[in-house]
């Protein structure tokens, strides 16, 4: 799947230049932060837990204001529209969309409430009714399950209501936090295949964390590694599975393309060439 879309020539539709972002005026989380998400593409951002991931996101989305967080250097850019500072309701409506980790679907609300939920800045009912045809188009179990209380569905129809969900403002840019989190394998693969055909057929640009690396870097098709707040490798995603230093840290992999001992991991974690 991933890697066979040439985006160098594509357009920047979010774009993250050298920010910094502080948490209660004194707690620096980023540093320094550049990442380029280009039209109708898949874009990878890998580290592990305390990485900084979840954050970069908050500070596109603009969530951050809410946990007492800033960015306070650098600029975030939509397309032309600089969107750093803005309020998360704004940032909405100039087409950016954020499917939060843990799914978070409204337990009370049928399927369609929650996708009828997720249209509220769309103020004509007939745009609203072509975008639940839509996400019912690329996930049909939703369909079926259209009068079920989200509550009562499985892992997998919950994290694909949430995208679903997403994808009712009409979004340019899509931020997805951990989708393959406490899912099956093949659950997984089925979601992430429909994200590459909605980014195919529908140009979306996508910005996914994952801690799944091998998943990941198979939809991708340019990808980011961060470490403690910075970003410490970049590359197109067939070239980072190839890259030494993510085969066995992020993949597990030894040279011969084995498995590597969690001893021999643990190791490897502190002696990471890119960090020396």
């Amino acid at each position: 799947m991933g890697g066979r879309r040439e985006i160098a020539a594509r357009l920047s539709m979010l774009t993250i230049n050298n920010i910094e972002v502080v948490y209660d005026r004194v707690i620096l989380v980023l540093k320094g932060v550049s990442i380029d998400v280009r039209e109708g593409a898949i874009t990878t951002l890998l580290g592990g837990n305390g990485a900084g991931k979840t954050t970069t996101l908050k500070a596109i989305s603009g969530v951050l204001h809410s946990e007492r967080g800033q960015v306070t250097k650098g600029t975030i850019h939509i397309g032309d529209r600089r969107i750093d500072g803005m309020r998360a309701h704004d940032v909405t409506r100039l087409g950016l969309a954020q499917v939060f980790e843990g799914r978070r679907v409204f337990e009370h609300l049928t399927t369609e409430e929650n996708l009828t939920a997720g249209g509220h800045v769309q103020k004509d009912g007939s745009a609203v009714r072509q975008s639940i045809d839509l996400v019912y188009s690329y996930f049909p179990r939703l369909k079926e399950r259209r009068h079920q209380h989200s509550g009562y569905l499985s892992g997998g129809e919950q994290q694909m209501l949430a995208i679903g969900r997403a994808l009712m403002s009409r979004p340019r840019v899509v931020l997805l936090d951990e989708p393959s989190l406490g899912l099956a394998p093949m659950l997984v693969e089925e979601i992430f295949g429909i994200v590459d055909r909605l980014v195919r057929q529908e140009k979306l640009s996508v910005l996914l964390v994952e801690q799944n690396a091998t998943m990941a870097l198979a939809v991708a098709d340019h990808g980011y590694v961060m470490e403690n707040g910075r970003i410490v490798l970049e590359g197109p995603a067939d070239k980072l599975r190839d890259n030494s230093d993510i085969k066995e840290f992020y993949l597990g992999l030894n040279e011969g393309g084995g498995r590597k001992s969690y001893r021999d991991t643990k190791h490897y974690k502190r002696r990471k060439r890119w960090l020396s």
